[in-house]
Parts: structure tokens; sequence; C-alpha cells
């Protein structure tokens, strides 16, 4: 049976390569799903979860810092700074980026803190607290 093919990657490696049944992805304007002769697109992602169906029926679940998405053909490429598999997710690690950030925001007063950039921290810490919290029991 011919199926989709996924590719993604960042900037350090290919993160994942494979024939898959369906990939859900957090679209900046939404999330949204691509299956067997999706139409063409192009997209950015926002910060969120990747669920991708593996031809198998069984599901693999990664955090990502959002990036873009290319879908032609059955083939799927998705471009992302980071990535990281729920399974290799730190949640001790998760929790202390979200305390961190939490901490920056609460001193934004300060001139050292860049807002933003703590926004964005807090947005990816909480992402992956949120992904292990959700998905780590279903592996």
């Amino acid at each position: 049976m011919a199926g989709l093919f996924l590719e993604i990657l960042t900037p350090s490696k290919l993160a994942y390569t494979g024939n898959v049944k369906s990939v859900s992805v957090p679209g900046t304007l939404g999330s949204f799903q691509i299956l067997f002769n999706h139409a063409p697109i192009i997209s950015t992602l926002d910060v969120g979860t990747i669920i991708v169906e593996v031809e198998d029926k069984s599901f693999k679940y990664f955090a990502t810092s959002g990036g873009t998405i290319e879908v032609l053909n059955n083939k799927i490429r998705i471009l992302t700074d980071a990535l990281e598999a729920v399974e290799d997710i730190d949640l001790e690690r998760a929790k202390n980026a979200l305390d961190r950030a939490q901490n920056r925001l609460a001193n934004k007063d300060s001139e050292k803190v860049n807002i933003s950039r703590a926004e964005a921290a807090l947005a990816r810490a909480s992402n992956r607290i949120k992904i292990v919290e959700k998905y780590s029991v279903m592996q």
C-alpha cells in the first residue's frame, strides 16, 4: 500500500524518517492533520505537539518549538529548530526551565530581562511538561 513519507529535520540532525499513516501538527493558525493524498501545502508551525501515526498503528509524540511544514505528493517535510521525542524529555529539566522563565517574567522590570525570549522559554517548557504528562503513559 502506498502511503505517506515523513522527514523531520533539525539544524543538527535528521530527527525522524519513515512511512506513516498520518501526522498532526501545531499550525500557527491551529492544529491540522495530514493524511494520504493531502493537498500540497506549506505552513508554519507553532510550539506544540507533533503526533505521528506509524504504519503499524502505533503513535510517536514529539515536542516542537515551531518551524515549517511542506506537504507535496504524499511526502511530508518538517523543518524545526528543536524536536524532542516524549521519551527523551527530561521532566525535571523542563520544570527547572519553567521556573527560570517564570522568575524572569516576574522580574521583567529589570533591564537585563529579554521579555520575548523569556515568554518563548516559558511556552517551550510548558509544552514539554504537558507532553510528558499527557503522552508518556501511552508509550
